[in-house]
């Protein structure tokens, strides 16, 4: 049995993974996998049970227990965990620090890899994962790779937009130096850092609008199923 098309997207934050990611599946009728959306539920179930980041033994008893589904909802892929929907509480400043460092940690890794793999390829028609590490660990055979990037300052001004919708504002500067601080740590990080895949297509999307990098992409997969 065949299975479905993978397309693995992969960036640093405010590249535009994540709207990209969304439009595409809506049009394509493709299942969304947001890895990110995965780490960051682990991250808010250890900041919620008083769990260490870097205590490997609690994040380990913790990933026995977590359970992360998603179900798109007209234009919002909804996120569960353990049954609640958090998909505003794992979009917080705090909530992205602490997904940041608990995607260091090779048992985090090591346990959520399976479950990517399991929710991609149990898709009808095909699947779009978003990430940092798609292209490279989770499907490094993917149909299709893309790593989308954009100018720092245009990503922190868009993340900036995204923190002031859910009432959460920051000024720019320290939104920057956040971000800065975080494709640090992703791009150094031993295990599964972020970077483009070899063979991935790269996108600059700083002054693209979204419906230009959707459109890009879905002639990637037009090509692909005509092959």
């Amino acid at each position: 049995m065949s299975r479905p098309l993978i397309v693995a997207i992969d960036g640093p934050a405010g590249a535009g993974k994540s709207s990209v990611s969304k439009v595409l599946s809506l049009r394509l009728g493709f299942t969304l996998v947001d890895t990110g959306a995965i780490y960051r539920c682990v991250a808010l179930k250890a900041v919620r049970g008083g769990v260490a980041l870097d205590d490997v033994p609690g994040l380990q008893a913790l990933l026995d227990q977590v359970k992360v589904t998603f179900r798109m909802d007209v234009d919002k892929n909804h996120v569960f965990l353990d049954g609640e929907d958090v998909s505003d509480d794992i979009r917080t400043s705090e909530v992205s620090a602490a997904a940041s460092k608990v995607s260091a940690q090779p048992v985090v890794r090591s346990a959520l890899l399976g479950l990517q793999r399991r929710l991609a390829l149990a898709a009808e028609k095909g699947a779009i994962l978003e990430g940092r590490d798609i292209g490279t660990v989770v499907f490094p055979d993917a149909d299709i790779k893309v790593f989308l990037f954009a100018d720092p300052s245009i990503r922190a001004r868009r993340r900036y937009e995204e923190l002031f919708q859910h009432q959460q504002e920051k000024p720019v500067d320290q939104v920057l130096a956040d971000q800065n601080k975080r494709d640090k740590e992703d791009s150094e990080r031993a295990v599964a850092p972020l970077k483009a895949a070899d063979d991935a297509v790269k996108i600059d999307s700083t002054e693209l609008p979204l419906s230009e990098v959707v459109g890009r992409i879905e002639a990637l997969v037009s090509a692909k199923r005509v092959i």
